[in-house]
């Protein structure tokens, strides 16, 4: 079949009127940024070193290099090329209690609650990795990534000992019923010190759910991509990668900057 086009002596006003057509869409010319290339490679290049990021995180990246770019455009240039969003994970429900009110103590400036956690994993010859997580729930700040074979509670205790005369001691700490957490000597030493221990409910992890999140971005963007031949190794390698979580990670529920900007540890550096 020839379909053959005719053309009728009416404006294109009245054509786009009958049409419901936008006369705004009709005349719109597409255009091609100067840029467009360039900045195609630069976020294939993004995607490629931090495979996990989502695009709006590699939005906000590429406007602290400078680039003038909203995350739409990003967002096109990601769907054009293929690149993977992260599926997002299921919202969980809280613990509440029948007056409607959380149980979990919320945060309300820095170093007012700290939460901590272990992550396991293996070297490449099938020994135990533990991880010891210390998180500031207030700025989302990774405090300390502690990697040992084995960790006890007084493990725990030399950690936490470390960080509070770095940090101060904060007013309360949050964690699990592990037995390395409920231990009567470091309960003892917290009641010394009047930090004030959150146990959440056995079985209820979202109650710590600062940390949990934590432990699944740092299994997802480096455990799960990374096999560590020895200890040092991997104490060498977490330690740059909460470095960069720190100071370069775009964090969405902080407007998409770092937990601690680079030019914050800059001016502290200075000032001491």
């Amino acid at each position: 079949m020839v379909h053959v086009q005719q053309k009728f002596a009416v404006s294109e006003r009245r054509a786009c009127r009958t049409l419901q057509h936008c006369r705004a869409t009709h005349q719109y010319v597409g255009h091609r940024f100067k840029d467009e290339e360039s900045l195609r490679t630069r976020i294939i290049e993004l995607a490629r070193t931090y495979s996990r990021y989502g695009y709006r995180r590699i939005a906000a990246l590429l406007q602290r290099e400078g680039w003038t770019v909203n995350h739409k455009r990003v967002e096109r240039i990601w769907r054009q090329e293929g690149l993977k969003v992260p599926q997002k994970q299921p919202k969980r429900a809280r613990l509440w209690l029948a007056n409607g009110s959380c149980v979990r103590k919320r945060p309300a400036y820095p170093h007012h609650v700290w939460s901590y956690d272990f992550v396991m994993d293996r070297t490449q010859d099938s020994r135990p990795l533990k991880m010891l997580v210390v998180l500031d729930e207030y700025s989302r700040e990774c405090l300390a990534i502690e990697v040992q074979r084995r960790l006890t509670s007084q493990s725990v205790q030399e950690v936490l000992g470390r960080l509070f005369l770095q940090h101060g001691c904060p007013a309360y700490i949050r964690s699990d019923n592990g037995p390395e957490f409920i231990a009567h000597a470091l309960r003892a030493w917290y009641q010394q010190l009047e930090v004030s221990p959150l146990f959440i409910e056995p079985g209820s992890p979202w109650e710590n759910g600062y940390v949990e999140s934590f432990n699944g971005k740092l299994r997802d963007e480096l455990l799960n991509g990374e096999i560590f031949f020895t200890l040092r190794e991997a104490q060498i390698m977490l330690e740059r990668w909460r470095r960069q979580y720190n100071t370069y990670r775009p964090h969405s529920a902080l407007g998409y900057r770092p937990p601690v900007p680079e030019t914050r540890e800059f001016i502290a550096h200075q000032m001491a």
